[in-house]
């Protein structure tokens, strides 16, 4: 059975400025954006990074879509282990780095509805099932995998910005930490 992708989110979760991200908080960041830096360890380099479109579930996985016999899949099935640095497009700008369990789906189905969210998010539009079956063709062109993430927790950076040079005595930072996904919030 495939997942329930969520749609694209008609506005993203907007970080706090003025504190840490709650744990609910950082689910709803993941869930309403769709940018993120794919990254998995490499033998002998520092880390291997992508920018790539990802399409949340209602389970919360984060599904990639990638072609069979990229560094993404080799690394996946090697290692299992990968981040998300979940990007907001928005300035002030924030992001919130997920650490995930991720393995490989063959699925060409899912491959296929991937691939179609993927598009959709891309242009800020769903594709029309017209255009399916020139997705299904791709997908088996390019041998298309779905990299299956699930996280098992996050760190979260807030946005800190001047807007004007004589605000730089005002700016200030706070210490985050790695927070479990599933964690309640306080209190």
């Amino acid at each position: 059975m495939l997942p329930a992708l969520l749609p694209l989110a008609r506005e993203p979760f907007t970080a706090p400025t003025d504190r840490d991200m709650l744990p609910s908080e950082r689910r709803e960041f993941v869930r309403t954006h769709r940018t993120c830096v794919f990254g998995y360890r490499r033998r002998n380099d520092g880390p291997a990074m992508s920018v790539v479109y990802y399409i949340p579930t209602d389970t919360d996985e984060l599904l990639v879509s990638t072609m069979a016999g990229r560094g993404k899949q080799r690394i996946v099935e090697r290692d299992g282990k990968v981040s998300l640095c979940v990007l907001d497009e928005r300035w002030p700008f924030s992001y919130l780095q997920v650490y995930a369990d991720a393995t490989i789906d063959r699925d060409r189905e899912l491959a296929v509805e991937v691939m179609m969210a993927v598009a959709g998010r891309m242009s800020g539009q769903a594709l029309p099932d017209e255009a399916r079956p020139a997705v299904q063709d791709m997908c088996e062109r390019e041998n298309r995998v779905v990299i299956r993430c699930r996280p098992y927790s996050s760190y979260a950076t807030p946005p800190r910005h001047l807007h004007r040079n004589d605000q730089v005595e005002q700016l200030s930072h706070w210490v985050s930490g790695v927070v479990g996904w599933d964690a309640a919030d306080p209190g």
